[in-house]
């Protein structure tokens, strides 16, 4: 067992952002490649599209919106596709119909936190989101996701129809963003080091033996 202080990874990203549902895979095969090395990993959360309304909007609005129309995603969406899959995940675009807005889902990883399943939670709305096609605005498809890695849903629903936590997630959003961070995933090491994008496993690993050795010195 190291005896050496963890090193601190905060991870800024949000649910619906597809180089962040690959950037947490890479993460994972990093931690595995440097396995040596103790790590506290924590879920920030991050807006990717703050100006989508609370009840979410078609995908098609949504694509039109941010692109000009959802055909000028394809190329976006192929090369995504392929970097997932790269990474055994499963980008099925063509399952999304709906774009949620966010911050109940940053919510539910926030209570996760609470019972060690931050990042159990945050994988289970990806999933939900990337490969299954769910509507992450829908309150029955979050309490379900939430039941699903062992919070109570009884309590959930009434924590999603309350604002409880709201302000404290849009407080740590507007952190970020005060701190720099335009783009995510971006992974924070002992607060000081940022690295911004889906890097691949072995630069993530390097930089993460790199801040574990500074600090042992």
């Amino acid at each position: 067992m190291s005896d050496r202080r963890p090193v601190r990874i905060d991870v800024v990203s949000d649910v619906v952002c597809p180089w962040c549902f690959i950037g947490k895979r890479r993460l994972e095969k990093a931690l595995a490649l440097a396995s040596d090395v103790p790590v506290e990993v924590h879920w920030r959360p991050y807006f990717l599209n703050e100006w989508i309304p609370p009840e979410g909007m078609s995908r098609e609005q949504y694509l039109t919106t941010k692109f000009g129309s959802p055909e000028r995603y394809t190329d976006i969406a192929q090369r995504v596709r392929a970097a997932a899959a790269d990474e055994g995940l499963v980008y099925a675009v063509d399952r999304i119909n709906r774009q949620p807005n966010t911050r109940d889902a940053h919510r539910l990883i926030r209570w996760a936190d609470g019972i060690g399943k931050s990042a159990e939670m945050k994988q289970r709305l990806m999933d939900l989101y990337f490969t299954e096609g769910a509507d992450l605005s829908n309150r029955a498809v979050l309490v379900q996701a939430a039941a699903d890695v062992g919070l109570d849903p009884e309590n959930v629903r009434g924590a999603l129809d309350s604002d409880q936590d709201i302000a404290e997630i849009e407080r740590e959003v507007e952190a970020a963003k005060e701190a720099g961070i335009q783009g995510v995933p971006c992974f924070i090491l002992d607060g000081k080091y940022a690295i911004s994008g889906a890097q691949a496993p072995e630069a993530l690993a390097q930089a993460i033996e790199q801040v574990s050795a500074q600090a042992a010195e």
